[in-house]
């Protein structure tokens, strides 16, 4: 067990995130409750309030641990490549978004109801990391693409940050989702994350 409270706090909320997001992978976020995620913790459910007032703040820190970890992965893009051409570097990005399939999840689907229903500190620390994700595919478009300009710089970030918002709905259909297409006789094609996504930085870049 940690020993001294700012160390405990944050094992426990590390906890109380993990229990949210191991729930999260079989249950809608309108079905977990805080009895749910309490009863995956060592502790009583009521000593959650303790360091969450809301089920939407657990989750909000859940997606803010899931940009941390995507974060890291593009600032290693920048650090370990000296140079890369736009195919290149849009392939490296598309294969960073494959291991954050929570992160594409939640904020296609959860973002409002979780930064409405979370305290404005909660909140602010969030969308830091947030300017720190948005630093980091700046960063990168510096590095490997000196001539770009600041607003084609801002016109990248512009196109891909909101169309992130809709790659999980494109990518992961439910079963009556596809049973509802094909009765609609709608024609539809199952692409990956990578397949999404690699194509359409791709056309961003030759674009600016």
């Amino acid at each position: 067990m940690p020993k001294g409270s700012e160390e405990l706090t944050n094992a426990r909320k590390e906890e109380i995130i993990n229990a949210c997001a191991l729930l999260y992978e079989t249950m809608g976020f309108k079905d977990i409750t805080l009895r749910d995620i309490g009863a995956r913790t060592s502790f009583t459910r009521t000593s959650i309030y303790n360091y969450f007032q809301t089920k939407e703040e657990i989750f909000l820190a859940l997606l803010q641990r899931e940009y941390e970890a995507w974060i890291e992965d593009v600032e290693r893009i920048r650090e370990q490549n000296e140079s890369l051409p736009p195919e290149e570097f849009a392939d490296k990005l598309a294969h960073t978004l494959e291991k954050r399939g929570c992160m594409l999840r939640l904020i296609s689907m959860n973002l409002y109801d979780m930064e409405a229903n979370s305290r404005l500190e909660n909140l602010a620390a969030f969308k830091q990391v947030y300017g720190h994700a948005l630093g980091a595919v700046t960063g990168c478009l510096e590095k490997f693409f000196p001539s770009m300009t600041e607003e084609d710089k801002e016109g990248f970030l512009c196109a891909f940050f909101p169309f992130l918002f809709g790659v999980y709905p494109y990518t992961s259909h439910t079963d009556k989702q596809k049973a509802a297409m094909e009765l609609a006789h709608v024609n539809y094609t199952e692409r990956s994350v990578y397949e999404l996504t690699k194509p359409f930085i791709t056309k961003i870049l030759s674009s600016l």
